[in-house]
């Protein structure tokens, strides 16, 4: 069975970090790749990162210089650290396997003083 389940959203300052893990039930991980994107209600989801199955990454321009995405294969997880947040990262993230269209339930992310 196939399970996305996200953790370590929560409220963070501005300027602070955070950092977001996927835990991944399912035989395709290490063959896939993964990615974060992240919805505001009425705005449409955006990619924020992807990383290949070897761990080549690419990154949308929101998050470069400020996030890093990584996996472990062998844990089935996958990570984003994020650094530097701004209100206007406040979504919830969501991880997902694009190509295969699974996507987990998302954790919520709250920039704010």
């Amino acid at each position: 069975q196939v399970r996305l389940v996200e953790y370590g959203g929560g409220l963070v300052q501005p300027g602070g970090s955070l950092n977001l893990s996927c835990a991944v039930s399912g035989s395709f991980f290490d063959r896939h790749l993964m990615a974060w994107y992240r919805q505001v209600p009425g705005k449409e989801r955006e990619l924020v990162a992807n990383v290949a199955s070897r761990g080549s990454a690419t990154y949308a321009d929101l998050a470069k210089g400020r996030f890093t995405i990584s996996r472990d294969n062998y844990r089935n997880k996958l990570y984003l650290r994020m650094s530097n947040l701004t209100p206007e990262d406040s979504a919830v993230y969501i991880c997902s396997a694009p190509l295969l269209n699974y996507w987990g339930q998302g954790t919520e992310v709250t920039v704010s003083s």
